[in-house]
C-alpha cells in the first residue's frame, strides 16, 4: 500500500516522469534479484529507496494528468500513460517486495541461488571513499569496459539517482555506484573504489 505524502507540483514533462520511472524500474528488478542472491543487505535497502522515488514520482504523474485532462478525449489520450505509470509502480513494488526478504533476514529458497547460479553477470554497490582512485574523474577516462568488463549502471548522489550516466559524468567522493559485469571485474572495480587499490585503472 502507497504512502501518501504531500507532494508538490513541479513543472516538468511526462515524458520525463514516465521515463525515469520506466528506468528505475528495470534498474529495480536488476538490483533485488541481486539482493538475494548474494543476500546483500546494501543493495536490498536501496532497491527499498528507489520504491519510495518510484511512489513520489507516480503521485507526480497523477497530477500532471488530472492538470492536463481538461475534457473527455484529453483524458482518454491520458489513459495509456496512466497505465504505463501504473505499471511501472507494480514493478517497483515487486521489486521492494523481493528486497524486503533480504532485509528481514528470510532465507531465499535453494532453487533461487539454483537458476542464477550461471549467471554471467552480476551487480555490485560501491561507495566511492576518499581514497578511491576514481575520484573526480570522468566515467569515459576510466575504459571501464575495455580495462574490467564493467558498466556503471547507475550513481546515487545526495538522495538522487543518475540513471545510465552520460561518458562525461565526474565521479564524486561519496557517490552510490551501480556497477554490472562480471564476478572479477565487479570485485576490482569495488577494490579500486572502497579501498584505493590499484586494480588497472589510472
Amino acid at each position: 500500500m502507497r504512502n501518501l505524502e504531500k507532494i508538490e507540483y513541479q513543472p516538468i514533462s511526462v515524458r520525463e516522469i514516465v521515463l525515469e520511472m520506466k528506468n528505475l524500474s528495470e534498474l529495480m528488478i536488476d538490483l533485488a534479484y541481486s539482493a538475494a542472491l548474494f543476500n546483500d543487505k546494501e543493495l536490498a535497502e536501496d532497491v527499498i529507496e528507489l520504491e519510495k522515488r518510484i511512489d513520489r514520482l507516480a503521485l507526480l504523474l497523477e497530477i500532471h494528468i488530472m492538470v492536463a485532462a481538461r475534457n473527455p478525449d484529453d483524458a482518454e489520450d491520458l489513459l495509456a500513460v496512466s497505465r504505463i505509470g501504473s505499471a511501472a509502480d507494480k514493478i517497483s513494488d515487486a521489486a521492494a517486495d523481493i528486497a524486503a526478504i533480504v532485509v528481514h533476514n528470510i532465507s531465499v529458497h535453494p532453487i533461487v541461488t539454483e537458476i542464477f547460479e550461471n549467471v554471467e553477470e552480476r551487480l555490485i554497490r560501491a561507495k566511492v571513499t576518499k581514497d578511491s582512485l576514481i575520484i573526480e574523474k570522468r566515467i569515459r577516462e576510466l575504459d571501464l569496459a575495455a580495462k574490467m568488463g564493467v558498466d556503471i549502471l547507475a550513481i546515487g548522489r545526495n538522495k538522487d539517482w543518475i540513471i545510465n550516466p552520460e561518458d562525461y559524468e565526474v565521479i564524486k567522493e561519496g557517490d552510490i555506484l551501480i556497477v554490472r559485469g562480471s564476478s572479477l571485474g565487479t570485485k576490482r572495480f569495488k577494490e579500486i573504489t572502497e579501498k584505493g587499490q590499484n586494480s588497472g585503472v589510472k
